[in-house]
């Protein structure tokens, strides 16, 4: 038979039915399938032929009720909504189909129906967090979860979810929903701590951390973590209430005392770095205390005494905010070598993550014969994490720092249309006005300061665009030429190291 019958399958099951319908000519028409000698496989032929007519309508049929189901969805009637989703076959349904009929089984109360068809959509797909956290509040264990991810095997051999972060952060998500959902919130927390290290400032895991607190008010643990989050997103207000709810649970934790060393950074450096230090004489293994006093001690300038805090976390627990700093401080102190060497073992810790390519990035690009080396790790890092901003940042500084103004703002806009964040808005406004688009500059810095007023980056290139309009060199009162780092032993290591 010219046209596998397993091709034909496969394209009838993705819902293909116009490939198919293509395919079926050419079995149909083949003149390999002699009627006469081979009546079986010319039926075969027919029969899959017709199937894939017949199913393309019944697809289209199958369109037409899933949009009348949506809106009586969307109007509150979930028995007529579920009444149309049922009329239509499961092998014409699609997962947005079988999502929407667990929502509306769940919100009947078909509990059983309804874990069904969740369960259907992770074994299509099990990056559907929408059916993980479902199934995890309708008490599906962990364990049966993680037995519903794809496990056929691709062309190299490996199964497709059996990739270095991909299986293990997802592994560790699913778990943490469990735990939260059998009322473990400390396990929970201490999960989702877990992968703040491997996501940092991800507003998903922030959200999930506040409703462990709406769920149980009276939680502290990991509760410093959720306060660095809430400082980054500038939710003061809520930073505040947090961390009187802390003090009036109970003062004598180490958590706590970070909290209070966040809340103060920007009020009274000083006064935060006692904070700090009092979580880690509270509990010296305390590792949210060692980062917290590497970043003070950071935006105090003093990087050696940050060196140590970093190392005294990396010690307790090796993660990307440890070597991130350790980085800055060595950077700070014009220690190439010692950077490269800590980007190194962050990559080594961590070898498929972009955020850890990135990090050997940032030390080439601080040296001018460096950049070209900084491009390639900044773009691999794209490549292995494409919707990865802090890279994308980078390498559009670099464009900019080698007179590629145009590519930075290609690069800067096609992320635009995907990500709402005042970072980018700030990196965009100032490529326009190094090129002297001063109106457009003025938009974007605007933008970021209506998504986060708080942004001094934003307030700063708005004050520097204000003495370009008005015809003033903004650069002229602190030009600095000289302050290149110029290292050539060290240049001669990286490219052995590398």
């Amino acid at each position: 038979m010219d046209v596998p019958k397993d091709q034909f399958s496969t394209l009838l099951d993705h819902g293909l039915y116009s490939s198919a319908q293509i395919l079926g000519c050419f079995a149909v028409s083949s003149t390999s399938i002699n009627p006469e000698t081979s009546p079986h496989l010319k039926a075969e032929s027919l029969v899959l032929f017709g199937d894939s007519l017949f199913r393309e309508k019944e697809y289209r049929r199958a369109i037409v009720k899933f949009k009348i189901a949506t809106c009586h969805s969307s109007i509150g009637e979930n028995r007529a909504a579920l009444a149309e989703m049922e009329g239509i076959p499961s092998k014409s349904r699609n997962l947005e189909m079988n999502l929407m009929m667990a929502k509306l089984y769940r919100n009947s109360r078909h509990t059983r129906a309804a874990v069904g068809c969740y369960k259907e959509c992770l074994r299509n797909s099990p990056y559907i967090i929408e059916a993980i956290i479902a199934l995890a509040e309708l008490g599906v264990s962990a364990k049966d979860i993680l037995s519903l991810f794809p496990q056929t095997p691709n062309r190299s051999g490996r199964p497709p979810f059996d990739h270095f972060d991909s299986s293990r952060w997802l592994q560790r998500y699913v778990e943490a929903q469990c735990c939260i959902a059998s009322n473990d919130y400390k396990g929970g927390l201490e999960l989702f701590s877990e992968l703040l290290q491997r996501f940092p400032n991800n507003i998903h895991i922030l959200l999930e951390m506040a409703k462990v607190r709406s769920l149980d008010p009276y939680v502290v643990t990991y509760m410093d973590e959720y306060a660095m989050l809430l400082k980054l997103k500038s939710d003061h207000s809520k930073l505040n209430k947090l961390v009187h709810d802390l003090l009036n649970i109970d003062p004598t934790k180490p958590e706590v005392f970070v909290a209070l060393s966040v809340l103060w950074e920007k009020k009274d450096e000083r006064g935060a770095l006692s904070y700090a230090e009092k979580s880690i004489r509270i509990d010296e293994r305390h590792v949210a205390g060692y980062i917290m006093k590497g970043n003070l001690f950071l935006s105090m300038n003093r990087p050696e005494a940050a060196v140590v805090a970093y190392r005294g976390a990396q010690e307790l627990r090796p993660d990307l905010r440890s070597y991130q700093g350790l980085v800055r401080s060595y950077l700070a102190l014009s220690k190439i070598k010692e950077a490269l060497y800590a980007a190194r073992e962050a990559m080594k810790a961590m070898p498929q993550s972009a955020k850890a390519l990135k990090l050997v990035g940032d030390v080439h690009a601080s040296s001018t014969s460096g950049r070209e080396k900084a491009k390639k790790f900044y773009e691999s890092a794209l490549r292995l994490e494409p919707g990865f901003l802090g890279a994308a940042l980078a390498l559009a500084e670099l464009h900019v720092m080698e007179g590629r103004n145009g590519d930075a703002v290609s690069l800067l806009e096609r992320y635009l249309k995907d990500w709402a964040d005042d970072s980018l808005h700030v990196k965009l406004a100032q490529v326009f006005a190094a090129t002297n688009m001063l109106q457009d500059a003025l938009s974007h810095y605007q933008a970021a300061l209506r998504m986060n007023p708080q942004n001094e980056a934003a307030k700063k290139g708005l004050e520097r665009l204000e003495k370009q309009m008005k015809g003033v060199d903004p650069d002229a009162p602190e030009e600095d030429e000289d302050n290149e780092v110029d290292d050539g032993d060290g240049d001669q290591e990286e490219a052995e190291l590398l």
